[in-house]
């Protein structure tokens, strides 16, 4: 496959676009990808009133595309936007746009193991600054796609986590919410941690129970059991995890969903995990943690973290079957 330039830094040529007034949406359009131009006032641009998706298609063997899982992340984009107080898309008028930007952007799909990374997005566009007490009455849908190789530079390699048990990712029942001031309210400490102390990522562990990294959920796996913190309001609820959880359990490992202590953490033997839709599933190899650093496992990515990425890659590409009906091929 040829070199792709840095994750979702390029654009495929067409979108896909709708508006919507007092919370009805109007029809939507295929236009080419260009700028917008929005009132200084918007109320996206004081208020925060933006929530998207993230999701990929794959180019098949047979050359077809294959969007993975779809439905799901049509349905925690509504999620998101009643979270925010915006007018939910409908998930099918969020499938239609989807399935025809893949369509008309198909020669823009990257061989395997590249993909096509689709962003949903819902943002309020209402000229008012005297707004924050009440939802946009106007704004914008659109879907854009971008042709994308790994998320973390340098390919499949192990990944340096700083573990922070003081600093919250984001709050009880909006961290949720797939919404930018999510992650605009971890990027401090991400940048410090990359900047300081070399990490890829930072875990948050609010009162020495893990949550979730700045951007992915995290797993602990061994060669029987699949061990990840229960769902919350304060962390997003990734499609990847779910799909990787369910993979699990069909290649029979046992899938714990429980609290998840950093001593845990610290004490365990096998492998670790970061799973997304940008990062899949992106193996751990050292944890730094009060200045100290721990070596998860051999330092390596570990053979089980591999063994589940190349169950879920091989069903994005339709390598395996797709016993679970999550591909939906345009």
């Amino acid at each position: 496959m040829a070199k792709l330039p840095p994750f979702g830094t390029v654009f495929a040529p067409q979108m896909a676009v709708a508006s919507f007034e007092e919370g009805a949406f109007g029809a939507w359009e295929i236009e080419k990808t260009a700028d917008f131009s929005l009132h200084p006032a918007a109320h996206v641009f004081h208020y925060g009133s933006a929530c998207f998706e993230g999701l990929k298609a794959h180019r098949g063997l047979d050359g077809s595309a294959r969007i993975f899982r779809l439905d799901a992340h049509a349905a925690r984009l509504v999620q998101s936007a009643e979270l925010l107080c915006l007018p939910p898309p409908p998930v099918e008028m969020t499938v239609a746009m989807v399935e025809e930007v893949v369509r008309t952007n198909r020669d823009e799909i990257p061989e395997p193991p590249g993909s096509l990374y689709l962003r949903p997005t819902l943002v309020g566009t209402e000229a008012n600054i005297g707004a924050a007490a009440h939802p946009p009455a106007s704004g914008l849908y659109f879907v854009i796609a971008s042709p994308v190789g790994d998320y973390f530079s340098g390919g499949i390699r192990p990944l340096r986590i700083l573990i922070e048990e003081e600093a919250r990712r984001s709050t009880e029942g909006f961290g949720m919410a797939k919404t930018g001031g999510n992650y605009a309210a971890a990027l401090r400490t991400v940048v410090a941690a990359r900047k300081d102390l070399g990490a890829d990522q930072v875990l948050f562990a609010p009162n020495g129970l893990v949550e979730e990294t700045g951007a992915s959920n995290f797993l602990l796996i061994s060669d029987d059991v699949v061990v990840t913190a229960p769902l919350s309001g304060s962390y997003l609820h990734g499609v990847t995890r779910d799909s990787t959880l369910r993979l699990a359990e069909r290649l029979g490992y046992r899938v714990e969903e429980r609290p998840l202590p950093v001593q845990e953490v610290l004490d365990w033997e096998g492998e670790a995990a970061l799973s997304g839709t940008a990062a899949v599933l992106s193996g751990v190899g050292t944890f730094i943690h009060k200045g100290e650093e721990i070596t998860v496992g051999s330092g390596e990515v570990g053979a089980n973290t591999m063994r589940l990425r190349r169950a879920l890659t091989d069903i994005h590409s339709g390598v395996a079957e797709d016993p679970f009906g999550w591909v939906s091929v345009v």
